[in-house]
């Protein structure tokens, strides 16, 4: 109720993690439920974050980059905070945690580096972006259920600005994701090999592409029954008695 956005994108990031996890091994229910308490954070500032926000109003605009970016890291902060008071299990807590790894807040990074650019003062004066204030604190996934919630909570995010869903955009998304992840080191401190990242974007790719498939269009029933009324009435009354001879 306080952050529908947040429960939403916290169901589908159960189901990409539970799917996963039975691909390479890991216990689906603990990947669920820790799917299902990954976000709790955000019920503090839901209005912070795109998927609760509704309409023009997005309070980032009143905000600089770092106060934006210290505002979204605070959920992971918060998240441990309420998960400790309701006396959630330990392994939980690990989850909220790692979630974001050390991962950048991209938009508020570029953005904090767009406006330094502009500023009008030489070269030598201007102040430098210290990437670290744009850097989840930690730490980085430390076991395989953690390593699925990870990527599952990235890619469904990035899953809704697909302009369209295709198996090849699907896959494009999904290796750039686990490509810059990986690159970045988030993986350096949880145990998963190649052949089971292989899987797990196998599992993310199909179960994307379940969830996000296109729906058949139906017709519309007035406008079909609007063009089917353009025979006179003796014809309709010649049919509906059973009369009408056959072609």
């Amino acid at each position: 109720m306080e952050a529908p956005g947040t429960y939403h994108h916290s169901l589908m990031v159960a189901n990409l993690a539970e799917n996963a996890a039975l691909a390479v091994g890991g216990s689906p229910l603990l990947c669920r439920t820790c799917s299902l308490f990954h976000d709790i954070g955000k019920m503090v500032q839901p209005e912070y974050f795109s998927e609760n926000q509704s309409g023009d109003d997005n309070p980032h605009v009143r905000r600089n980059p770092s106060m934006s970016a210290l505002i979204i890291k605070s959920h992971v902060k918060e998240g441990v905070e309420m998960a400790r008071q309701a006396k959630l299990p330990e392994i939980l807590i690990d989850v909220i945690k790692q979630h974001h790894g050390t991962t950048l807040v991209r938009y508020f990074y570029y953005e904090a580096v767009r406006k330094s650019q502009q500023t009008k003062l030489p070269l030598g004066e201007k102040e430098e972006v210290d990437e670290s204030t744009y850097r989840y604190d930690g730490p980085r996934p430390r076991f395989k259920e953690s390593a699925l919630i990870f990527f599952a909570d990235s890619v469904e995010a990035a899953s809704r600005s697909l302009k369209k869903v295709t198996s090849r955009s699907v896959e494009e998304m999904l290796d750039s994701i686990f490509a810059d992840r990986l690159d970045d080191g988030q993986l350096d401190e949880c145990a998963l090999n190649l052949d089971e990242i292989r899987l797990i974007k196998q599992s993310f790719s199909k179960t994307i592409l379940n969830m996000l498939h296109a729906r058949v269009e139906y017709p519309d029933m007035d406008k079909e029954k609007a063009n089917d009324g353009s025979h006179d009435e003796g014809e309709s009354i010649e049919a509906e008695s059973g009369n009408q001879q056959p072609l």
